[in-house]
């Protein structure tokens, strides 16, 4: 893995989408799951612990789910409607003896209208939002089921990290601080078509993409996230695989847009845009990149029709900027906050420093703040106001697009801002909140897709991120590995793959 640690593993878990990637969506269900098993299509939800869900309606602000039954927990105790309770009020309910502020910080912003949920009877919930969300499902997807009971034996969740239930295909085994975890099948797992084939799956922290690629190379794993680019060829030249896809990814500069950010010139968003040669980062990548147009990919059904390209164009970004009262010669000073390593950060370092030379060609002199990967998500959760931000210019967190609310809702909504979402930048417009409220009301796919171009247009037109390219999920592996899918998402199912000797 690329984190620098083993991600949690006690329900929700940091470090992440990496982190949901191989431990939290490998032990845990959530009640509707995506679809993994394609790779030739764009990954949709399916039921997961919960058989249909419905909305109200009457009363479109409340959902009704119906749970599977027979399933188990590891720990053997039943899942069912008070576990679906309890789960979520050690997530919403302070008050609850079970409530963990950690696992809170983790995913709440990403279900920011939850009111309340309740049982209806054993095998039936009803969730009510503050509001009208047609997104919810996809919300849900992220809110992993533990077991009660397992928590009830020590009423501690560090205790119960140690030694987790869910309901996932594959129990924790041997966990080490980071070091490695080590996981075995669940081989009463309710869906008989994913018990895993594999006799054991060992989990490795190495942030550092060297370290990885001479790990891979030596024989120590037989798997690598994110291998170095100039490595790839000797990777391929000792008969092992470099497997990649297009998948609903982004990697951006999130700009602050507080009082006084060098970034609420739309001009110099503008400029800073036109400046970056994304060609040569996804040269720099080994070919494993595409240049970005926007948030989403050109094809998106939500790209719409922005008028600004974003392209690379070094003169009118110099033109742009000396319209600002900047230049070469009397720069901009920007402060942005970047990890070493992380999920989906792709080349993190090289990347950053590949885009400060280009920005510093038109007047942009950036200065980086280098964190620890969980650091850097603490940051752009407590956003750019905050005493942890340490008056940063923007963020460097690459984001999923493989959702509306996750795309764009979390970003740009005025009201999600900290501690009420991941807003960073606190950008705030009412012509996009509008959209955001006609979008959230909108059941029709066709006609909410129609609206989310229309706020990708305008994301675009106004230049309200830095991006850069859309990532393809390259991973290293040796010919023993077989089975994998690589799906078109940011989550993997490891329940295929299999080692042949």
């Amino acid at each position: 893995m690329t984190a620098n640690d083993v991600p949690l593993t006690w329900g929700q878990p940091d470090n992440g989408f990496e982190g949901f990637r191989f431990v939290g969506l490998q032990l845990y269900d959530a009640l509707i799951n995506w679809d993994l098993s394609s790779a030739d299509k764009p990954s949709v939800l399916i039921p997961g612990l919960a058989e249909s869900w419905e909305v109200n309606p009457d009363d479109p602000t409340k959902w009704t789910f119906k749970l599977r039954e027979g399933v188990k927990f590891h720990d053997g105790t039943d899942f069912d409607a008070d576990a679906v309770v309890w789960n979520f009020a050690k997530l919403f309910d302070e008050d609850s003896p079970q409530y963990s502020a950690r696992q809170a910080s983790l995913v709440n912003f990403r279900m920011p209208g939850f009111e309340k949920v309740e049982k209806v009877d054993d095998y039936t919930v009803e969730f009510t939002t503050k509001e009208p969300d047609s997104f919810f499902p996809f919300q849900i997807s992220y809110f992993l089921m533990a077991s009660p009971s397992k928590w009830e034996e020590t009423k501690d969740w560090n205790a119960f990290a140690q030694d987790p239930a869910g309901t996932g295909p594959f129990k924790l085994d041997v966990l080490t601080a980071r070091e490695r975890a080590e996981l075995v099948p669940n081989a009463e797992y309710w869906d008989p078509d994913r018990v895993p084939k594999l006799e054991r799956l060992i989990l490795l922290p190495l942030p550092d993409p060297s370290a990885r690629t001479a790990a891979l190379l030596s024989g120590q794993v037989d798997w690598i996230e994110a291998p170095a680019p100039d490595a790839i060829p000797r990777i391929k030249s000792q008969g092992m695989e470099v497997v990649s896809n297009v998948y609903p990814h982004i990697w951006p500069w999130h700009f602050s847009r507080v009082e006084g950010s060098p970034w609420n010139d739309i001009k110099v968003r503008k400029a800073a845009n036109l400046a970056i040669d994304r060609d040569g980062i996804v040269q720099l990548l080994g070919g494993y990149g595409v240049a970005a147009k926007g948030h989403v990919v050109p094809s998106n059904a939500w790209f719409g029709t922005p008028s600004f390209e974003v392209k690379t164009d070094v003169e009118a970004a110099k033109k742009l900027m000396a319209e600002a009262g900047y230049g070469p010669d009397h720069p901009l000073d920007v402060k942005m906050t970047i990890s070493a390593s992380g999920s989906g950060q792709m080349l993190p370092l090289q990347m950053n420093e590949y885009i400060q030379q280009n920005l510093a060609e038109v007047g942009i002199n950036v200065d980086f703040d280098v964190v620890e990967w969980q650091a850097l998500l603490d940051i752009w959760r407590a956003g750019a106001k905050s005493p942890q931000a340490n008056g940063t210019d923007g963020v460097n967190v690459s984001y999923t697009t493989q959702d509306p609310y996750s795309a764009f809702t979390r970003f740009i909504r005025s009201d999600l801002a900290a501690p009420n979402g991941v807003n960073f930048g606190y950008y705030s417009d009412a012509e996009m909140d509008q959209l955001f409220t006609d979008i959230q009301t909108t059941f029709d796919a066709a006609e909410r897709d129609k609206l989310l171009a229309k706020v990708h247009t305008k994301m675009v037109d106004d230049a309200l991120f830095l991006w850069v390219v859309h990532d393809v999920a390259p991973r290293a592996m040796t010919s023993k590995v077989k089975g994998f899918v690589p799906a078109q998402n940011w989550f993997q199912s490891l329940t295929g793959v299999y080692m042949e000797e």
